[in-house]
């Protein structure tokens, strides 16, 4: 299995690392990130992955609860969304 996490919010400490926390509660793996300052919001772009079967809707759904926790908007699809768009 493998996702795309992005992650957007107004900028304070400590965002990456309960993020990158709550990826590995989930028994995700985060194989690549990318994350930056945009003004004063605060952007990430994560590749994970784990090597049983996930269920997004309760992945989704734990993020999205997480996410408002520390004030930003986590959102995680499948990367086969954004394979399929490239190979019409």
């Amino acid at each position: 299995m493998k996702a795309i996490i992005t992650v957007v919010g107004k900028d304070r400490t400590g965002i990456v690392a309960g993020v990158s926390a709550k990826i590995a509660e989930l028994g995700l793996n985060i194989d690549d990130i990318s994350q930056t300052v945009l003004d004063e919001f605060f952007t990430m772009m994560a590749v994970v992955s784990s090597d049983e079967k996930k269920d997004f809707t309760a992945l989704r759904s734990d993020l999205e609860a997480f996410g408002q926790t520390l004030n930003v908007k986590i959102n995680i699809q499948s990367s086969a969304i954004f394979d399929a768009m490239h190979n019409l």
